[in-house]
């Protein structure tokens, strides 16, 4: 079965062709060349944009499962509105603004567990290629000044619109944008390069002094780092318009080929069914989340397990129930440890894991089928217990779940979840579960509850099975 993935474009999901040409085997192909629009590096990310951040690693992840080389790009935003009022709001240089920012937002994508991608450029490293951009319009005749600002004349770029469907919409040619984000059905001219006002920072052009708009950043950095049509380009819902309309009109106008081949978008994320906003207390970024206590890991669980074309109702009961899946796994985890049974083969494992295997490819080949992918993990996960449950799983077996559960996490990225705890003192911790055992023995329950209390508030989570009790890190 090929991957097929959706298509905003031309709203069809469409079989996945790195380069656009068919070849006999994904070994083939050229690496799968995909950019991602990055933070705005004006604050701290918020889990809606988490969203969007751990569906990108989702799909570069199953691309690299299906066998698949990828050449992924994350931009930084590191100058336009929001970051140039920022820096002069605290009276720092915008690159010390912008740099603070950034650092914290690569810490977060490694606390979920977000694989680092090949490229993360920055806008104010991309000049040269917005000049590029810019001098190929201004030859072409559609772009046009305007109090030392430079425009794009929307009416000379006939196919516009059609990624945001803007036929329904009125496009006001002649009416121009200074601001880098607008209504989201007014479409007029934008800006290609500002005017310098007083105290921002400016870089000297052939066009004159002036920083870039937003939407001309993109273009730039997809043009420097791959130098022509790309395979995917992702973001969220709130960027079609006007943002990556913007970029195809610019980008294609420019060179005169294919911007992109397939747009990838993914949907809202709402918090108890409604819209993320600071003024309902429903707005929280990652770090906001850890502070409560929720584990780095159920929350990218719950970020990744519904479909990205789907809204993402984000609630406290469902960061619960993703703590509870996960306690599943782990139990499995344990059981799957202690394992003691020989070492003969168990004749039906083989088509067992395959099976597994070959089922959640399947759903993941389907537009990533996130959902039943998840479910078919659990229904492994059953049917490996029951094995267990009748001593039929041998030890050598045992390792070989493991092995089929690591190939599936390599996508997933939350079985054997990768965040960082310090090293525990494990002679200590046996100590301490010995004396909670004599406790219990002795009835002294209090003392037993809170020897686990003590090591749960460390990180560390006791399990009592049938062998006697187990520890395990908190993940």
């Amino acid at each position: 079965m090929a991957l097929r993935l959706y298509n905003t474009l031309s709203g069809m999901a469409e079989e996945f062709v790195p380069g656009g040409l068919r070849k006999d085997s994904i070994s083939d192909y050229p690496p799968a060349s995909i950019y991602s629009c990055g933070p705005t590096v004006y604050g701290y990310a918020h889990i809606g944009n988490f969203r969007t951040f751990a569906f990108n690693d989702l799909l570069r992840r199953y691309l690299k499962f299906r066998g698949y080389r990828v050449d992924h790009a994350m931009n930084i935003t590191d100058v336009d509105d929001k970051t140039i009022a920022g820096a002069a709001r605290e009276g720092v240089s915008l690159s010390e603004y912008t740099g603070r920012y950034t650092s914290i937002f690569f810490e977060d994508l490694s606390t979920l567990n977000i694989e680092p991608v090949e490229h993360n450029p920055r806008a104010t490293e991309s000049i040269d290629a917005m000049i590029d951009i810019i001098s190929r319009l201004d030859e072409k005749g559609i772009v046009y000044g305007k109090d030392g600002s430079l425009y794009f004349s929307i009416a000379k770029f006939e196919t516009y619109g059609r990624l945001s469907r803007l036929d329904t919409r009125e496009v006001k040619s002649g009416l121009r944008y200074d601001t880098d984000e607008y209504a989201k059905d007014d479409a007029r001219d934008f800006a290609l390069w500002k005017a310098p006002k007083e105290g921002e920072p400016y870089w000297d052009t052939p066009f004159g002094r002036g920083r870039p708009g937003w939407h001309i950043e993109c273009s730039a950095m997809v043009r420097r780092i791959f130098g022509g049509t790309i395979d995917i380009h992702t973001g969220g819902v709130d960027l079609i318009f006007p943002h990556h309309e913007n970029e195809i009109a610019q980008s294609e106008a420019a060179y005169g080929e294919q911007f992109v081949r397939r747009w990838i978008h993914v949907e809202h994320l709402l918090v108890e069914g409604s819209k993320m906003s600071k003024s309902l207390g429903n707005f929280y970024t990652l770090r906001d989340l850890l502070e409560k206590g929720h584990s780095p890991r159920a929350i990218r669980y719950l970020l990744v397990s519904a479909h990205y074309r789907k809204q993402l109702n984000f609630t406290f009961e469902g960061l619960a129930q993703a703590e509870s899946a996960l306690a599943r796994i782990d139990n499995f985890l344990l059981r799957l440890d202690g394992v003691t049974a020989g070492d003969g083969g168990n004749d039906g494992l083989a088509g067992l894991i395959d099976g597994f295997i070959e089922r959640f490819t399947a759903d993941m080949d389907d537009d990533l089928n996130i959902s039943g992918a998840l479910g078919r993990l659990f229904e492994f996960i059953h049917e490996t217990n029951a094995l267990i449950d009748r001593g039929a799983l041998p030890k050598a077996d045992a390792q070989r779940v493991l092995v089929a559960l690591r190939r599936v996490d390599s996508v997933l990225g939350v079985i054997f979840f990768s965040a960082a705890v310090d090293d525990v003192d494990e002679e200590r911790i046996q100590r301490l579960i010995k004396e909670r055992r004599d406790s219990k023995k002795a009835k002294n329950f209090a003392r037993a509850d809170e020897i686990r209390a003590t090591l749960e508030s460390e990180g560390i989570i006791l399990e009592d099975t049938k062998d006697g009790t187990r520890w395990k890190r908190k993940r």
